[in-house]
């Protein structure tokens, strides 16, 4: 199970949380496109309690990666493939190179499913949306893409929704090599 301090890490908003609703959920129009709400927004913190019901499996409940002011703490890619190993390894150096120092990825539910949180400080929803293709660009150029990148502009704002990790896979604080420290 996770620890107090790695969730920290995540910076997640806590003034409110996701939880999974049963069934298809709610038929949603976006750009063209057609999202099912599988999630249903409730309005109160998110407590310990909560957190403990999530890790035994009994709920799901997810965190929003947007602020009610516009900001984002992190971009983050959902990797959903079969090697998270080498995902991570040239994540890694390609996070590195672009001068990143802290990032964390997590383990979810799925087995191999990797949730990789790059933590890049209050940034406006519109620059993460960005930076995050700009990411995802460049690690698409070292390995197929197995991914999807958060926040996303191309799906409605409330689904930049993560489910809660389960699990530190590993992570990267601060490195005295980083070309933008």
């Amino acid at each position: 199970m996770i620890t107090d301090l790695d969730l920290k890490l995540i910076k997640m908003i806590t003034s409110h949380y996701w939880i999974h609703k049963k069934g298809v959920g709610e038929k949603i129009h976006h750009n063209g496109r057609i999202f099912y709400d599988k999630f249903e927004k409730v309005e109160e913190p998110l407590t310990r309690n909560l957190l403990q019901s999530h890790f035994r499996k009994e709920i799901t409940i997810a965190h929003s990666l947007v602020s009610a002011s516009d900001k984002v703490e992190n971009i983050v890619f959902d990797y959903n493939g079969s090697n998270p190993e080498r995902f991570w390894h040239k994540a890694q150096l390609m996070l590195r190179e672009e001068g990143f120092i802290n990032f964390t990825a997590y383990e979810t539910k799925t087995s191999g499913h990797l949730h990789l949180y790059v933590h890049k400080g209050h940034t406006t929803f519109q620059e993460a949306c960005q930076l995050a293709k700009i990411l995802s660009a460049k690690l698409a150029q070292k390995m197929p893409i197995e991914w999807k990148m958060f926040p996303s502009i191309d799906i409605p704002k409330n689904f930049n929704i993560l489910v809660i990790p389960y699990n530190v896979y590993n992570k990267e604080r601060g490195a005295s090599w980083s070309r933008h420290m």
